[in-house]
């Protein structure tokens, strides 16, 4: 086998490896206060700076910017990330939101994927749910255990 092929197939391979990992992703399972805790420390490393230190997002969050993306939503119930499923939320931060969304979206919203571990995704998404009323929380795992 050519040795193009190989490395083509080894990325097929990761890729599909990947995809099935943010496909299985937990679906409102046990969390640890380990975990949250990691999470915290994950989302003020690399999140924080652009959605807020205490998840509030950026101002104007649901009108474009100057550059015609939107700005950092909150994190917090008054945005809308627990609208989303775990496996959206995880393939938003692994891949970025241009790569999820498609259809030539721009947004300033890096994939994470060569940066954060598949622990560190899922330690992030859970800081984030800890902080979430009941009401956004059930919410958000009706909407995980659906899919």
């Amino acid at each position: 086998m050519k040795r193009s092929h190989v490395l083509a197939t080894l990325t097929l391979a990761a890729g599909l490896a990947a995809g099935a990992w943010l496909l299985a992703a937990p679906r409102a399972g046990f969390v640890s206060a380990d975990q949250v805790a990691r999470g915290g420390e994950v989302y003020a490393g690399f999140c924080a700076a652009c959605h807020g230190a205490n998840l509030e997002g950026q101002p104007d969050w649901k009108r474009p910017g100057p550059n015609g993306r939107y700005p950092a939503p909150p994190h917090d119930p008054s945005g809308h990330t627990w609208h989303h499923s775990d496996t959206v939320l995880a393939q938003i931060i692994y891949w970025g939101t241009a790569a999820v969304v498609g259809n030539g979206y721009e947004s300033d919203m890096p994939g994470f994927k060569d940066i954060l571990s598949e622990e560190d995704i899922l330690a992030v998404l859970s800081y984030i749910k800890s902080t979430w009323p009941e009401r956004e929380a059930a919410f958000q795992r009706e909407i995980t255990l659906k899919q």
